[in-house]
């Protein structure tokens, strides 16, 4: 019986290892995100730059932001931001986005990408951590 409980605890631990590669920490992605901070800004009083501000950024619907000038592509693209397609986007966004006028080439490490997620995610649309 006690042979079962640790192959049981075993195969769980081996299904569910892929989703710890996904693990997120704001902290951690708040020093990915000095990279995005060339061109947007996060947080209370954030505003458009080279980039559009990215408050409350999950859920709205790609090229939205009141006054930033979004390339045709991104305004087209039909994305609505989630964890899922900032994932793809934030890999290769010209892949994702043919046409934009990002010029980040992405990020290629999982755990950059879950942690700068992790930390965009903490502020809604008034810049606010939530």
């Amino acid at each position: 019986m006690k042979i079962a409980s640790v192959l049981i605890a075993a195969a769980l631990v081996a299904m569910t290892g892929s989703g710890a590669a996904r693990a997120q920490d704001g902290a951690a992605g708040e020093k990915v995100f000095a990279k995005c901070l060339q061109c947007h800004h996060i947080g209370v009083g954030a505003k458009n730059f080279y980039g559009p501000e990215l408050n409350g950024l999950i859920g709205r619907k790609a090229g939205s932001v009141p006054g930033y000038n979004y390339s045709d592509a991104t305004k087209n693209s039909g994305i609505v931001w989630s964890e899922t397609t900032l994932r793809t986007y934030l890999k290769q966004p010209k892949h994702d986005v043919p046409g934009t006028n990002m010029t980040f080439p992405g990020l290629q490490n999982e755990a950059d990408i879950s942690n700068v997620i992790a930390y965009i995610k903490q502020f809604g649309a008034d810049g606010k951590q939530i």
